[in-house]
C-alpha cells in the first residue's frame, strides 16, 4: 500500500466521522474576496503560495510547534502571493485551526491543503474561511474529480487541481481546470523531481490556465528553472518552514517572469 493509499484510507475514516458529528460551527471565519487565480495571472513576477506545514510523512515533524498566525504574517511581509495550511492531522499533525487562524490573520487568499474525497470537506474548508481548496487527481477517478470541483466552484471557492503525470494533466483538462497545479513529488513514492514540471508545464497550451509548481523547490536557482517552463507560481513548504529568516527567503524565489508574455 502505498503513502497515498494509507491517507485516503484514513480519510475516508475522517469523512464518516465528520459526517456522524457535523460541522463545527465555533470554526464560522468569513472568506477573504481575494482571487489567487487573478492574482497569479496578473503578476509579473512569480508568484508563491506559501506553506503551513508542520510535519510529513516523508520529513516527519518540520517545525511542529510554530504559531500559525505569525508564520501567515512573516509570509505576507515576505510579499507571500498565497498562503496554503495543511489540515490533515494524522499525517501532517495539521488542524482545521490553524487554517482559521491563518485567514484570521492575514489577507491574502488561503489554500487548504488536504486530501479531499468528499463535499462535507469543503464545507468545512469554506467554513474555516478558505478561498481555494486542493483536489488531487490521483486521489480519485475523474467523475469524482469533477463532481467535486463543480460543487467546490458552486460554493464560491477556487480550485487548485493537482497532476502529477499526463493521464492526471487529461483528467484535469476533462474538468475544465482554471488552476493546475504540477506537483514534482510523486504521491505514491515521494520521490521528487522538478523535470515533472518542465515535462508537464509544456503540454498546458490554454494562455487563460494558471500554471503552479509544487514541492522540491528550495532554491532561487529552482524558481528560475521551473520559472522558465512557463508557471505562474510555485508552492513552497518546508524550506520556508525550517528557515530562520522567513522573509529573505521568501523574497529570494520572487523572480521574473519570462512567460508574462504568453497572455
Amino acid at each position: 500500500m502505498t503513502i497515498l493509499d494509507q491517507i485516503l484510507e484514513k480519510k475516508k475514516e475522517e469523512v464518516q466521522t465528520l459526517k456522524q458529528i457535523g460541522l463545527d460551527y465555533s470554526l464560522n471565519v468569513n472568506q477573504s474576496s481575494a482571487s489567487l487565480y487573478d492574482h497569479f495571472m496578473n503578476n509579473k513576477q512569480l508568484s508563491v503560495i506559501a506553506e503551513i506545514k508542520r510535519a510529513s510523512p516523508s520529513k516527519g515533524d518540520i517545525n511542529v510547534g510554530m504559531e500559525p498566525s505569525e508564520q501567515a504574517k512573516l509570509y505576507e511581509l515576505g510579499g507571500a502571493s498565497a498562503i496554503s495550511v495543511l489540515t490533515d492531522t494524522p499525517f501532517f499533525k495539521g488542524t482545521m485551526n490553524d487554517l482559521a487562524s491563518v485567514r484570521q490573520a492575514v489577507d491574502l487568499p488561503v489554500l487548504n491543503k488536504d486530501f479531499v474525497i468528499d463535499e462535507i470537506q469543503i464545507d468545512r474548508a469554506r467554513q474555516a474561511g478558505t478561498n481555494v481548496v486542493l483536489l488531487i487527481a490521483a486521489a480519485m477517478d475523474v467523475t469524482r474529480l469533477n463532481e467535486l470541483y463543480q460543487y467546490a466552484v458552486s460554493q464560491g471557492i477556487e480550485v487548485l487541481l493537482e497532476v502529477h503525470n499526463e493521464s492526471e494533466l487529461e483528467a484535469a483538462f476533462e474538468v475544465g481546470a482554471q488552476i493546475i497545479g504540477i506537483n514534482n513529488r510523486d504521491l505514491k513514492t515521494f520521490n521528487v523531481d522538478l523535470g515533472v514540471t518542465e515535462r508537464l508545464a509544456e503540454r498546458i497550451t490554454d494562455p487563460t490556465t494558471v500554471v503552479v509548481s509544487e514541492s522540491g523547490i528550495k532554491s532561487r536557482e529552482d524558481a528560475e528553472r521551473v520559472t522558465q517552463a512557463g508557471v505562474h507560481g510555485i508552492l513552497v513548504g518546508e524550506s520556508l518552514m525550517m528557515s530562520g529568516t522567513v522573509v529573505e527567503s521568501l523574497q529570494e524565489l520572487q523572480v521574473e517572469r519570462p512567460s508574462f508574455t504568453r497572455q
